[in-house]
């Protein structure tokens, strides 16, 4: 066996490595489907009259992009606990002997963590960002007669090279994929011919529900610039705006499915807002793929330790504390990147490229001395 092709020893140490993960996976999703449970019984059961079950579909809705976020977590944690069991049993110890680099049953478990990645971000973080959908759907339809909270204003704006909207509503709805707007004013602009935009209209309307490349607007009064307003009981008004895009706008960037990330970007520049979240959260996923390796090459490095030498657990308590220190500095330079205080690109791919290095030159030092 030389070169990368895998023979049974790559196949076995990767068996290992991802019944550990799927340990953590399972312990992790555990915990979160618990945690998650008592906080929908806390703010929605005692609100509204809603059954065990209802309650527990809910979590299951909204448990899939919560797992996704701790994912570098469960590499981590099932990493160490694969490669500490490897080493426990003096299997470890039995390759080393036999004159194996470290490198050859480290690299095939991280290049397998690597492609899980790709797997993840490509179809696992869709279907989670769907779940997701239907988890705030379902939750809007439970909440809707509850009046403890007060309904948040909307700002919407859509545009194109010939003007721009600007949408104003005191209300809305979020139901089955349909969005409803209440108490709505819009504001039409057009671009003239310097590129600057002018204002024309107002109209102002009872309700606007988005309909397939229109607004579609009830009981309206409508006037222009220096004109006598005008009433109709119905008007439609063009949009480039879907219902999915619509709702995004309305999302944070973590729900938006990666397939959808690059047209909710243009979307969001076309009308004049700025789409750093949604650009800091797509680096954030080309990154994921690698941030899963890293995870792996560092719970190997924290493990390699012979037994009778002490130390391991310390050692593996060291590679959690590391990892902890990798999911804040995550969080932090994300924080700084949509603030644009540092570029998005950096702030995306620092903590992956961080731990990777950390990874290596940790198992350099074990390894080779």
């Amino acid at each position: 066996m030389s070169g990368f092709r895998l023979g049974g020893l790559e196949r076995y140490v990767i068996v290992r490595a991802f019944a550990g993960v799927g340990a953590a996976l399972a312990v992790i999703s555990a915990v979160i489907l618990l945690v998650q449970f008592v906080d929908l019984s806390r703010s929605v059961g005692v609100r509204t009259d809603i059954s065990v079950g209802q309650i527990f579909s809910l979590t299951l809705l909204r448990a899939p992009s919560l797992i996704q976020l701790l994912l570098p977590f469960v590499f981590l944690f099932g990493g160490i606990a694969a490669y500490t069991g490897l080493n426990r049993r003096s299997e470890l110890v039995a390759m080393r002997a036999a004159g194996i680099s470290a490198w050859r049953f480290i690299l095939p478990a991280a290049a397998a963590a690597f492609l899980t990645g790709v797997v993840a971000v490509g179809a696992i973080n869709p279907m989670a960002a769907i779940l997701n959908g239907e988890f705030e759907s379902l939750r809007a339809q439970l909440m809707q007669n509850y009046l403890g909270d007060a309904p948040d204003a909307v700002w919407l704006r859509q545009g194109d090279a010939r003007g721009q909207i600007v949408i104003h509503a005191s209300d809305r709805d979020i139901v089955a994929g349909s969005v409803r707007l209440h108490g709505v004013s819009l504001f039409v602009y057009e671009r003239g011919p310097d590129g600057t935009l002018d204002f024309k209209r107002r109209l102002e309307a009872r309700e606007a529900r988005l309909m397939p490349g229109f607004w579609e607007l009830k009981d309206v009064r409508e006037a222009g610039a220096g004109q006598n307003s005008v009433r109709s009981d119905s008007l439609s008004i063009r949009s480039g705006l879907d219902a999915e895009a619509a709702m995004e706008r309305f999302a944070s960037p973590e729900t938006i499915a990666f397939w959808r990330l690059p047209a909710a970007i243009h979307v969001t520049e076309q009308a004049g807002f700025s789409a750093a979240g949604y650009r800091l959260r797509f680096h954030q996923l080309l990154a994921t793929p690698f941030l899963f390796a890293a995870m792996m090459i560092l719970a190997a490095g924290f493990s390699l330790r012979l037994t009778r030498l002490g130390g391991l657990a310390g050692l593996a308590g060291a590679g959690v504390a590391i990892g902890f220190a990798v999911f804040f500095f995550n969080q932090f330079s994300g924080a700084l990147g949509r603030a644009e205080i540092i570029p998005l690109f950096a702030a995306a791919w620092a903590p992956a490229v961080t731990a990777l290095l950390a990874g290596v030159t940790l198992l350099c030092y074990t390894e080779d001395g």
